[in-house]
């Protein structure tokens, strides 16, 4: 059993064997409009088809099904076979059982559909690291006509995926202060160029401990990964989260192991909050907004700028523009204020300069 749906223009008068259903099978059509005519030719005129397309169509049909469909008798008009009845019956139980949810797809998908056929909106693709306020984002866009296609990824991925042409706009986050010879640096460094990347200016966030709620393990700051009792969830390779957290396994000495539970990963801020509140792991690094969806406590290590990144060649692109747009309106920035765990960024959707914002490239 298979599905699909066609296009019909506003101005076609389509033949419909019932107005109460979205829903069309050709054989059904065929079968029904032989029942109605008692002819092969009445039915060919009924759906505006050539009497071979019709009458080859039923032999097919009945070679395909091992039944016979039509009863042909000399002198009498054309009738449906015992098995066609049952199909046409067994078709109208199910129409009737699924009208409902299959006029609400109708509906969906004509809405979805008009989105393509509307020169006011806009469709932009996003890979991004995983972020609670880009999802807002995309809520609160497609409001304005802009919508977003977005793809949640690691920060290292998101600006892959906009080198290699996969996507318009891709989000990474950053520390505020990163020093030049830190690993968010020397990875970020290579896959940005000067003078062909634009930042836009996003958000500010608080990356920190997710931890159960009420804290029950004590849990105050980085040195806790020490504790080898503390059972850790990290996240995935690629991500700007586990570059702050293989950043300060690389500042401490060679001899300090790797916490217990480094190998156990998950993909976004809300999966590694889901875990912690299930009881399986003790701590994780995340966003502020995460742990308080799920109830847990936070405890704040550092502050970050959450960027989004384009090619300067895109800046002129309409849905680029539409974005901007959106980032500086009175509307999105209290939407943003009311997060947990996120400040505006005082130059959001400003287009801003990789050597004026980020430090490990000379200022001239």
């Amino acid at each position: 059993m298979n599905l699909s749906y066609s296009w019909t223009p506003h101005q076609a008068q389509a033949v419909q064997r019932d107005l109460t259903s979205p829903l069309r099978n050709p054989l059904m059509d065929s079968l029904q409009a032989v029942r109605e005519t008692g002819s092969i030719a009445g039915a060919a005129r009924v759906l505006q088809l050539s009497y071979r397309h019709v009458w080859g169509e039923l032999k097919r049909w009945e070679q395909a099904l091992g039944q016979p469909l039509i009863l042909w008798e000399k002198g009498q008009a054309a009738r449906l076979t015992e098995f066609a009845d049952k199909l046409l019956w067994a078709e109208r139980q199910a129409q009737a059982r699924l009208a409902p949810q299959i006029s609400a797809l109708q509906a969906e998908l004509e809405k979805t559909f008009a989105v393509a056929f509307d020169p006011g909106s806009h469709l932009l693709t996003v890979y991004a690291s995983h972020d609670d306020a880009l999802v807002k984002l995309r809520e609160h866009s497609a409001r304005q006509s802009l919508h977003l296609d977005m793809r949640f990824c690691g920060s290292v991925d998101a600006i892959r995926a906009l080198n290699e042409g996969r996507c318009t706009v891709a989000g990474f986050h950053a520390p505020l202060h990163p020093d030049t010879s830190t690993l968010t640096a020397r990875t970020y460094k290579p896959l940005l160029k000067t003078g062909q990347h634009k930042l836009i200016g996003f958000a500010t966030r608080e990356q920190g401990w997710m931890v159960a709620p009420g804290n029950p393990k004590n849990i105050t700051g980085w040195n806790d990964l020490r504790r080898p009792e503390l059972r850790l969830v990290n996240r995935t390779l690629g991500t700007g989260t586990r570059l702050l957290l293989d950043q300060w396994l690389e500042n401490q000495t060679a001899s300090t192991s790797l916490p217990t539970g480094y190998d156990q990963e998950e993909p976004s801020h809300s999966a590694v909050a889901t875990r912690i509140a299930s009881g399986h792991a003790d701590l994780g690094l995340g966003i502020a907004s995460a742990a308080h969806t799920q109830k847990l406590d936070f405890v704040p290590l550092t502050q970050e700028h959450y960027w989004l990144v384009c090619l300067k060649s895109a800046l002129n692109n309409p849905a680029v523009i539409a974005l901007r747009e959106v980032l500086q309106s009175a509307e999105w920035q209290q939407l943003l204020s009311q997060q947990t765990g996120y400040r505006l960024h005082k130059e959001a959707g400003q287009i801003q300069s990789l050597k004026q914002c980020l430090p490990w490239w000379p200022q001239r």
